[in-house]
């Protein structure tokens, strides 16, 4: 099924609510004319909730699963339904808000 390709201003959080940002998104291809995330592109998260406490909390996020048939430099791309993990706590990343127009699979 469909889903909206993921891009620089996307608002994407850890499962703790901490903010996630693309730190190298694909500058070739640009949807609602912003650089496009693909599978291969880390995120930064800041703000996680397990700050503070006796967990560690999620520091980054790498995707595991992107799109099947759209590629980007080779790389799939990512979409609303893809998987992370976060880092060290492996839980995933929650895609907020996303553009709505740009679909793939």
């Amino acid at each position: 099924m469909p889903a909206p390709i993921l891009h620089l201003g996307a608002t994407m959080t850890c499962l703790h609510a901490g903010l996630a940002t693309p730190l190298t998104p694909f500058p070739r291809v640009l949807v609602s004319g912003q650089p496009i995330v693909t599978q291969s592109t880390p995120y930064a998260i800041t703000g996680c909730a397990l700050a503070g406490t006796s967990n560690p909390p999620c520091i980054t996020a790498q995707w595991v699963v992107g799109a099947v048939r759209v590629l980007a430099g080779g790389v799939p791309v990512v979409l609303q339904t893809s998987t992370a993990v976060c880092v060290p706590t492996g839980t995933g990343l929650l895609p907020l808000v996303v553009q709505p127009r740009v679909m793939a699979t």
